[in-house]
């Protein structure tokens, strides 16, 4: 079996949806954020903080080379992790890959005042998102599958995607 690898935008699901498809289909759930505060012993927001996009961009690239390589996993990326073309190869050689979609504002409300989201931390939220999702879209529609998760429930999503891997 393929590994299962969620992309997309902050709060559109990836990491609720993954863990729950992976306890469903009894598979390892790895979430590229986790490994990388891990590894890096701070959070995301600190990485940034401390040493730039770029810096935690390269500490990814390094996380989705150790997890595309494994078997039978849910991998949630995040947001910005297949902007880098290679990383999206990567995660392709071995895995389908699933774009989780929501509206502006079903993001606003899933990741609330957002603070401990760097790209997202200060100014206009919404204008902030609309920015980068736009940036990103093209990026993201090179998935193998899209699913747009803003009306539906973490359980709805697991049901759609197990129904594409089946």
């Amino acid at each position: 079996m393929k590994n299962i690898v969620l992309t997309g935008f902050m709060g559109t699901g990836k990491t609720a949806v993954g863990r729950r498809l992976a306890r469903e289909l009894n598979l390892t759930f790895i979430d590229t954020d986790d490994l990388i505060e891990k590894e890096a012993g701070k959070s995301i927001a600190q990485i940034f903080a401390a040493h730039g996009e770029d810096y935690f961009r390269s500490l990814e690239s390094k996380a989705i080379d150790d997890v595309s390589s494994k078997t039978k996993i849910v991998i949630a990326t995040g947001g910005g992790a297949i902007v880098n073309p290679e990383n999206l190869e990567a995660l392709k050689k071995n895995g389908i890959v699933i774009y989780l979609t929501a509206s502006i504002d079903a993001i606003l409300s899933r990741v609330g005042n957002g603070d401990e989201r760097p790209l997202i931390a200060c100014g206009d939220k919404r204008e902030k998102i609309s920015a980068l999702l736009k940036a990103r879209e093209p990026f993201y529609k090179k998935a193998d599958f899209i699913i747009d998760t803003t009306t539906k429930t973490v359980g709805e999503v697991v049901k759609e995607i197990k129904k594409i891997v089946s």
